[in-house]
């Protein structure tokens, strides 16, 4: 049973991370015409964030999709559907919200559902799972009332569902979870334990601090002792004494540890802290790596800033070819420092060594985001140019301009573009770059070295643009016969070079390699289409479709389907 909300926009969890726009478009159109459906994805690599959000014209097929289609699997993955909730305080504040564990393994979502379905308004039903979509045997179901969760919790705490006897109680954050773990627990972990010790023995040394409860010792499939185990004792205070009275103390010839036990997950969480707590400050991460590069010549390279602890070029496990980025970790901070200073930019091999301190994911992440938005809100507005003719041109190094009267796309492809809008630019760029003896950009000038532009808003083809008072005469466009004739010594563009640039300035870049490309085949849609291939393509992508046609004529393909569904 669903809840009677009037809403028509679904909330879709638990995706596949390579599920497309299209093809949930497909999924969901079939309850009903979709108004839009957009895949959130990374700001910055455009990586899905395995979820989405569908809004459709009418309530009555939102309703219909969430009763018929809630679990479907999308590409082997059993999707989970909930009315999206844009008010955070209700999703936060765990009103309705229940905890259900020791769940047997083939209870999945659907069934979950079933079983708390008959005492309330579901607004989310999920069996939380590993990366191999198996169950972990714990869920949660939060209701539209306390009333329902509360009659959930007395009806079904200590059922038995599918042979094994369920809890089900009141969501606790992870917070609040932390700090009962920290206050009260009764297992206690015994390792670093001696092969010849027994259970027996084991019990005789941690009885006098309370009754145990269970205790055991973990051995191999040849009966032989792991070097550690278990005890579980009968109050918190007793496993408390124990610890503080235990943990290394010697014991049959060696220093065993004595602590409270953790599942492995927050095992590892603690572990993976304590490492990156210990070396923050002094361990490098450096990228565009010269292929010629391996670990023992990236150590010699920065060994004149400091003491090298370790030093590893990542290599692929199949192929052992460089993946182009690695790590270096001095001593000291001050060793790191100086070695990001004197090292960032240095031309090794035929690179530019990127090079800055080691981040975890989710602080450069957020970093990441914070410089995306900045970047947003300080686009350069459109100026209006005084000269007529001649293709539209980004100025080098400046971030791509949206006009004003066309909101950006968000990421995917099924949203509707207006008649007469597009890409805001066309053109002319060579694969090549258009550098002069001097190292500027052979873009097109006119009087006094300033570059042409003409406005970067939606125009047609044909319209005239008014000359100024007084016009200028300007010199005829480069053509693109014209700009690939550079000197010899110009390299051609790679992928390392397009990822060198700064990241502004990277789709702008892209997008003037793709524009003409697609224009030559779609001249109509040619300004939608790259658009579209901006947002929701990585670099490596793009850089790819301006190399092979053939990938190019697929994408455009499926470009032009979205954009006939959504007209």
């Amino acid at each position: 049973m669903a809840a009677s909300f009037s809403s028509s926009s679904l909330y879709v969890g638990d995706l596949h991370q390579d599920v497309t726009d299209s093809q949930l478009f497909e999924i969901f159109n079939q309850v009903g015409p979709v108004a839009n459906l957009r895949i959130c994805r990374d700001t910055t690599t455009r990586r899905s964030l395995n979820y989405a959000y569908v809004n459709y014209h009418n309530p009555a097929d939102a309703e219909r999709a969430l009763d018929t289609l809630n679990n479907t699997l999308v590409k082997g993955k059993a999707c989970r559907i909930m009315w999206s909730q844009r008010d955070p305080s209700l999703r936060k504040s765990g009103v309705g919200n229940i905890f259900i564990k020791n769940l047997d393994k083939s209870v999945d979502h659907k069934a979950l559902f079933d079983t708390f379905s008959a005492f309330g308004n579901i607004l989310s039903c999920k069996v939380v799972t590993d990366e191999t979509n198996v169950s972990k045997g714990f869920g949660f179901v939060h209701y539209e009332s306390q009333d329902s969760a509360d009659k959930a919790i007395m009806k079904v705490n200590g059922m038995i569902i599918n042979d094994q006897k369920v809890f089900v109680g009141p969501f606790k954050s992870s917070k609040e979870r932390g700090q009962t773990q920290e206050l009260k627990y009764t297992n206690v972990y015994v390792k670093n334990l001696s092969e010849d010790v027994n259970e027996e023995e084991l019990r005789d040394l941690l009885v006098p601090y309370g009754k145990i409860t269970n205790l055991t010792i973990m051995s191999d499939e040849k009966s032989k002792s792991k070097g550690f185990g278990f005890a579980n004792f009968e109050t918190p205070d007793e496993a408390k004494n124990c610890v503080e009275a235990e943990n290394g103390k010697l014991f049959h010839g060696k220093v065993i540890y004595v602590g409270r036990a953790q599942k492995k997950m927050e095992r590892e969480a603690e572990l993976k802290h304590k490492f990156e707590t210990k070396y923050q400050g002094v361990n490098l991460y450096i990228k565009n790596i010269d292929d010629s590069i391996d670990s023992d010549k990236l150590r010699s390279t920065f060994a004149a800033y400091g003491t090298i602890t370790s030093a590893k070029v990542m290599r692929d496990d199949k192929s052992t070819s460089s993946k182009g980025f690695g790590f270096v970790c001095y001593t000291t901070p001050d060793e790191a420092s100086k070695a990001v200073a004197e090292m960032h930019g240095r031309m090794v091999g035929n690179k530019p060594l990127y090079v800055a301190f080691a981040q975890r994911k989710e602080i450069r992440r957020q970093h990441l985001e914070a410089q995306h938005n900045k970047f947003k809100g300080n686009r350069i507005q459109p100026v209006p140019s005084m000269y007529a003719g001649g293709p539209m041109f980004y100025n080098q190094g400046m971030p791509v301009v949206y006009p004003q009267m066309m909101p950006r796309p968000r990421p995917g492809w099924n949203q509707p573009v207006p008649q007469g809008q597009g890409y805001p630019m066309q053109p002319n760029y060579p694969i090549r770059n258009q550098r002069g003896p001097g190292g500027a950009p052979n873009h097109p000038r006119g009087p006094g070295g300033a570059p042409n532009q003409r406005p970067r808003g939606p125009m047609d083809p044909n319209q005239q643009v008014p000359q100024a008072a007084n016009p200028q005469p300007t010199p005829a466009p480069a053509t693109a016969q014209e700009a690939v004739a550079v000197p010899s010594e110009q390299p051609q563009i790679t992928l390392e070079y397009v990822e060198a640039l700064p990241r502004e300035q990277q789709n702008p870049f892209l997008g003037e390699l793709l524009y003409p490309l697609i224009h030559a085949s779609q001249p109509d849609a040619a300004g939608k289409i790259t658009g579209m291939l901006l947002d929701s393509l990585t670099v490596q992508e793009l850089f790819e479709l301006a190399q092979r046609a053939d990938k190019l004529g697929e994408k455009i393909k499926e470009a032009l389907e979205v954009l006939s569904v959504s007209q």
